[in-house]
């Protein structure tokens, strides 16, 4: 499937947390959601985005936004990741992959020429009422959580 278009609703699913708690999406309807796929707990650029997204956290609380990283890794993983780097938000085991290909971010790779299917790094920002509000497609993880503060910064505005 291809990602949601800015304006479309976002995608409703549930989905277990790190803590083994099921979460629907539609549930935080009135709060701006950043969802951000990320390919696999500890690796270098998931961790270093992951613990971006920890590092300014303070700063999403203008706009009273839930955080949420989502990746095909289990329940288990997400505990020893978050605790591993103390990372204060929600992570979403999608071990199925089925929110992956519902989002359009499950797809073919290329690492040093060997072709895979895996997650494309990608953020979405939903609004208050559910609407897809800013797309990051195959992101670089360098500034990336500086452009979503920003887009989301954005929403507090409207």
């Amino acid at each position: 499937m291809p990602l949601p278009a800015v304006g479309d609703l976002a995608p409703d699913f549930t989905l277990l947390t790190d803590e083994g708690q099921p979460l629907t999406l539609s549930s935080l309807r009135g709060t701006p959601v950043v969802l951000f796929f990320y390919p696999k707990d500890n690796t270098p650029h998931c961790t270093d985005e992951a613990c971006e997204f920890r590092d300014t956290l303070p700063g999403f609380a203008k706009s009273n936004a839930v955080i949420l990283g989502l990746s095909p890794d289990s329940v288990r993983k997400h505990i020893n990741f978050k605790k591993k780097y103390k990372l204060t938000y929600t992570l979403l085991a999608d071990t199925d992959k089925v929110v992956c290909k519902l989002y359009g971010v499950w797809g073919e790779k290329k690492l040093w020429g060997h072709r895979y299917m895996g997650v494309i790094r990608t953020t979405v920002i939903i609004d208050k009422y559910g609407v897809v509000t800013k797309l990051f497609e195959k992101v670089n993880v360098v500034g990336h959580v500086a452009a979503v503060m920003e887009a989301v910064a954005t929403l507090a505005s409207r």
